[in-house]
């Protein structure tokens, strides 16, 4: 039988976070939703996300097109990922667990995994960015500043929620101060206006810039209900919605547009994934002080990375004894393994740096974009918001241990791709018809989308009344069913 943690806060803001993939008793509910937005406005406010933005510029775009295929991608992605905010009140699990109840208690492992490497490879990524700030400032070899930042990241995991929603609000004030000064400063020491029509326009180019911003924000989709599971039962989705849509689109356009335009005025900015283009810009005797600022904003972001990962981690472990319960040990263990694995490949990666990162961002896609199609329909349109939570954690519950139909949708999402991706390591048959052009990751989210709600359409039913014979006993610690409130 499935055995939650008893109920009772945290005795201090700074302890370590007893739940983990566990639901999260009513009489621990907490906060407000604004808290949202500092978390996805910081997450975003930071080099990696201005890379991103640059690779529009790099990719061969001009620069007004470079800044629009940005906003319509940002703008767009930010709703899948935004739309995801709202399960984490109304369910009080984690987003990945969530998983189950639409592929089975071990069909969620396949997504899962494909979630972890995405955790995995951006935080070596991210890693990258911010141990060449810290190398830069003091001197030190980018090797161990990469190293001494991981460990910041793992510590602060350690502790979780109330301390990284902590870090995040800090983060946010910061890291707008210090690149409202870079962005000041990137204006007044270029003239934007000579890169203005620089390069040229393709629509395949531009589809495949639009895709990467697009992907950045639905990259966020299978951990953005982690940070707001412990929001009130009763926080409504629209606001949820916002304040996470408004964060989250707010930072990422500022730093893709900031990012878009240094790569058009400095054509190697980030050559190696450095960052001393940036730091440079600040007038003298601040260039510590925006070291340090990209470096809180790298450690903000992958703190996020790595507890997603541990999450998703501890998901796939807890399948085999069923016990959702995670002691410190283990909490502490499965986050300093994930940081070991993750700062290897950051140190071992670093050197083509935008060639990886530009494949990387690409390939994420054609997995996740299915998934979070599948998510969104189940959650708004199939069940509509009401899951027996109790089930989730068993595989002889509702939900089972394999949803098959769930499992084709998902594969023949990620399978009508295939013909129209475009990297540098595979081209699809259909790319040059289109001259060049990405568009897998519409059709990916279209088919999966569909298939999903003609196929598995009739599975919210039971939530009102049709419980499986075989459904374990509800324990008092578990939410009555059906869980979910009414939208409002």
């Amino acid at each position: 039988m499935t055995q939650l943690p008893q109920s009772g806060q945290e005795s201090s803001a700074l302890a370590v976070e007893r739940h983990s993939i566990d639901f999260v008793p009513r009489a621990e509910r907490h906060g407000h939703p604004r808290s949202l937005f500092a978390v996805w406005f910081a997450s975003n406010m930071q080099v990696t996300a201005l890379v991103t933005g640059a690779l529009a510029v790099i990719v061969g775009l001009s620069l007004p097109y470079a800044l629009l295929s940005v906003v319509i991608g940002v703008l767009i992605g930010a709703v899948a990922m935004a739309l995801h905010s709202a399960q984490g009140p109304k369910l009080g699990i984690p987003q990945m667990v969530q998983s189950r109840a639409q592929f089975g208690f071990y069909g969620a492992n396949v997504p899962i995994v494909i979630v972890i490497l995405m955790y995995i490879g951006f935080f070596a990524i991210s890693a990258v960015l911010g141990g060449a700030a810290l190398a830069d400032w003091t001197g030190m070899s980018i090797s161990l500043a990469i190293v001494l930042l991981s460990a910041a990241c793992m510590l602060f995991t350690i502790y979780g929620y109330r301390v990284i929603h902590r870090l995040e609000r800090v983060s946010s004030v910061i890291s707008a101060l210090g690149f409202l000064l870079i962005t000041i400063k990137l204006f007044t020491s270029y003239d934007v206006s000579t890169s203005w029509h620089a390069g040229h326009f393709s629509l395949s180019t531009f589809l495949l810039a639009v895709s990467i911003a697009a992907t950045w924000q639905i990259t966020y989709a299978p951990y953005v209900a982690d940070y707001a599971r412990y929001l009130p039962e009763s926080t409504s989705v629209r606001s949820c919605f916002w304040w996470t849509y408004a964060g989250s689109s707010l930072g990422t356009l500022w730093m893709m547009a900031v990012g878009c335009i240094a790569a058009s005025v400095a054509a190697n900015a980030f050559e190696g994934g450095s960052t001393a283009f940036l730091v440079a810009l600040g007038p003298h005797g601040t260039q510590g002080a925006l070291s340090a600022v990209i470096i809180l904003g790298i450690v903000a972001v992958n703190v996020l990375n790595l507890y997603g990962a541990f999450m998703s981690a501890t998901t796939i472990l807890t399948t085999v004894g069923r016990d959702t319960r995670v002691g410190r040990g283990m909490r502490i263990t499965v986050i300093a393994a994930i940081t070991v694995v993750s700062t290897v490949l950051a140190v071992a990666g670093r050197g083509n740096f935008v060639g990886h990162y530009e494949d990387f961002i690409l390939f994420l896609s054609y997995f996740l974009i299915p998934w979070t199609a599948i998510n969104l329909v189940d959650f708004y349109l199939v069940r509509k918001e009401r899951y027996v939570i109790a089930d989730v954690f068993t595989p002889l519950g509702r939900y089972g241990a394999l949803n098959v139909r769930c499992m084709v949708a998902y594969l023949l999402g990620v399978v009508v791709e295939v013909p129209f991706m475009s990297t540098s390591f595979y081209t699809g048959t259909m790319v040059g018809r289109l001259g060049g052009a990405d568009v897998s990751w519409i059709l990916g989210l279209v088919v999966a989308a569909v298939l999903y709600y003609v196929l598995c359409r009739h599975e919210g039913d039971d939530v009102d009344g049709r419980v499986p014979a075989h459904r374990p006993a509800a324990r008092a610690d578990l939410p009555p069913e059906p869980t979910a409130a009414a939208t409002s």
